[in-house]
């Protein structure tokens, strides 16, 4: 996606008035990704966590969108400086820009590139708060934020999609964040955890998800919304490759999910919500990079592989000892890496490019490069996020006390609850039985349960 802007000109893209508002709507649905989380996450901690881990997610829409308009989107999408970050002055403040001017090489307008690509930037960040449930502080978690989308995101989003990136010039296929959202934030998660340590009572107290509908809700909402982070990311319907992503998108999700509900049923000896909920993010992982690669029949590949894999991940955390609160090891760093290098096996060459994998006779030639990129983006983004939650936690701490930990950090970081439980438990007004006429028993009364 290169970075420059294109007037209107006779010879130059038009603007198409169908391909922006599709990619406004998109952009919308990217957007919702990120409550919808909040929501898949916020089930899934103890009540006493609820609204801290909700807000977790919500603290990413404000902190990163003023980011992105002073400088994030010039850092991951100007013109490129020696292949590592970009920068262009216009871009700062989104103030160069004029309303016609559009995306070089495309028909919408560089403001609805920009307002799509924010969306990404937003979400990725709010994927990291799940493996730090009900232990981090949300003054620190906010700082972190800042830090890690400036030194981490907006550089890998230049090296994954902006033209000069060093991974965009190697060839690796990213489709829609498989690198730069999925395995960037887990390897991150999986850096912090190992600075902040394990949650008071873990592998003791048990620490099941307090609602499952709220997850249920939330995966929903996540499926929705990711045929907008999907289908939106060839940012245009005129040549079908979108298309083929929208459908890819939904056959690996349900491919997934069937997976990892097989193998809970064979390994625990049951289908659960939660299992379903998980199998579907898995999948929807694992075709972000890879769903404008591979055929539908691929797709069920990438999602049942992922669902499997992903759902033997999760248990990983009790034989290592690492306390990955809602799996985000599990889940999208495991995920990631499978999607983005099933590419090198997958691949038709008959969708977004002509590269083929293996299975298609293209040789190792793109496996060896989506490699490169998996083991490239993990690597920065577990070593730098790790220095970032250390040099943190040495100065202004990351964790709550421990006391209030255990007491709720709900309370203690919001000073509010999840659940108002005051008026529960209270009946109706008591009822008096007067004796039948003719009878000598004395009236009593019978509380009736509301």
């Amino acid at each position: 996606m290169p970075p420059g802007i294109t007037t209107l000109a006779a010879d130059a893209p038009t603007l198409s008035a169908a391909n922006t508002g599709f990619m406004l709507i998109c952009s919308a649905l990217v957007m919702l990704m990120t409550p919808a989380l909040a929501f898949f996450y916020g089930g899934m901690v103890r009540v006493k966590s609820t609204l801290n881990m909700l807000m977790m997610s919500f603290i990413s829409l404000g902190i990163v969108t003023i980011l992105w308009v002073l400088y994030g989107f010039s850092l991951a999408f100007g013109t490129d400086a020696g292949s590592i970050i970009g920068w262009s002055q216009d871009f700062v403040g989104l103030s160069g820009i004029g309303v016609t001017e559009l995306w070089d090489g495309y028909t919408i307008p560089v403001y609805v590139f920009a307002v799509f690509q924010l969306m990404f930037a937003v979400l990725t960040p709010a994927l990291i708060s799940g493996a730090l449930a009900d232990r981090v502080k949300f003054t620190s978690w906010a700082l972190f934020i800042t830090l890690w989308v400036t030194v981490v995101y907006f550089p890998v989003a230049h090296w994954v999609w902006g033209a000069g990136g060093w991974l965009f010039e190697l060839g690796v296929i990213d489709f829609a964040g498989g690198t730069a959202v999925h395995i960037n934030a887990g390897a991150a998660a999986l850096g912090v955890i190992l600075v902040i340590g394990k949650r008071v009572g873990f592998k003791k107290d048990p620490m099941r998800p307090h609602s499952l509908p709220l997850v249920m809700l939330g995966a929903g909402l996540l499926w929705f919304g990711w045929f907008g982070f999907n289908a939106g990311s060839w940012l245009g319907n005129d040549d079908g490759v979108g298309a083929v992503m929208f459908v890819n998108t939904q056959v690996a999700t349900a491919a997934a999910m069937l997976a990892w509900l097989g193998y809970e049923k064979l390994r625990h000896g049951s289908f659960t919500t939660l299992g379903a909920a998980s199998g579907a993010v898995a999948g929807l992982v694992a075709i972000t990079p890879a769903g404008g690669a591979v055929s539908p029949l691929g797709a069920i590949a990438v999602g049942a592989i992922a669902g499997v894999l992903c759902a033997m991940a999760v248990g990983l955390k009790y034989k290592l000892g690492y306390d990955d609160s809602l799996d985000v090891v599990g889940v999208h760093l495991v995920g990631g890496v499978v999607g983005s290098l099933l590419i090198g096996f997958f691949a038709t060459g008959g969708v977004q490019s002509d590269a083929k994998g293996l299975f298609y006779g293209g040789g190792l030639d793109q496996l060896g490069k989506q490699a490169v990129g998996v083991f490239a983006v993990l690597a920065y983004s577990l070593i730098v996020s790790a220095i970032l939650a250390f040099l943190l936690d040495k100065t202004i701490g990351m964790r709550v006390e421990e006391d209030d930990e255990v007491s709720g950090i709900d309370q203690v970081e919001h000073a509010e609850t999840a659940y108002d439980f005051s008026g529960a438990g209270g009946g109706a007004a008591p009822r008096t039985t007067t004796p039948a006429p003719g009878t000598t028993a004395t009236p009593t009364t019978k509380k009736v349960d509301a």
